[in-house]
């Protein structure tokens, strides 16, 4: 596997591939004063992508920075799942996208693209996930949930069953969804409520 970005995020992206048996061809980061990650040598070159059929993680944390490069690279996507998280067969991932340590996710749950299924969150039967959301630790989402594109659902944050989550607005840490969120929302608490709108377009 390519990893392009050699943050926080990318270690633990790294470490689910390694456990999962898989072996780490390079590592990219467009900072040049990153030269290594956890024994790996990164690189500020992207000459690999034009050369590698070796698939590409995203390995960024920002849901906006993920969808940026998706839409810039020409590149073949991958997947990962770390072995210890609990994946129905009947659920459906789309590529890009990384499941961490702990994570369950349910029957006839979908999970866009080049999302992030964060250590230990649980996605339960039949939600529908957009591409670019992170589910951090700890969240999780009832059965039927809607989450739109580039939502981040804060760690320890709750939506109970069948609630629609906009596009592109953040969950607090901790908070409890009983109603639906408008997308660009900042909501927090138990329950949740919007203290702002993020400016969008």
């Amino acid at each position: 596997m390519i990893f392009y970005g050699a943050s926080g995020h990318a270690k633990v992206a790294i470490d689910a591939w390694q456990a999962s048996g898989g072996n780490v061809l390079a590592i990219i980061d467009d900072n040049p004063s990153i030269n290594e990650l956890m024994g790996l040598s990164v690189s500020s070159s992207k000459e690999i992508l034009g050369s590698s059929k070796m698939p590409l993680i995203l390995s960024v944390g920002s849901n906006t920075i993920r969808k940026k490069l998706a839409s810039q690279l020409n590149h073949l996507f991958g997947n990962i799942v770390h072995p210890s998280a609990i994946v129905s067969k009947h659920a459906r991932i789309g590529v890009g996208t990384v499941v961490f340590a702990g994570a369950i996710i349910n029957a006839d749950a979908t999970i866009g693209k080049h999302c992030i299924v964060n250590t230990g969150a649980k996605i339960d039967h039949d939600c529908t996930i957009g591409d670019f959301v992170h589910i951090a630790p700890g969240a999780t989402l009832c059965g039927g949930v809607q989450v739109g594109e580039g939502v981040l659902i804060g760690t320890g944050a709750s939506v109970i069953p069948l609630k629609k989550v906009g596009a592109w607005s953040i969950v607090g840490a901790g908070a409890v969804v009983v109603e639906d969120v408008p997308p660009y929302s900042v909501v927090v608490g138990n329950p949740a409520r919007i203290i702002r709108t993020l400016a969008h377009g």
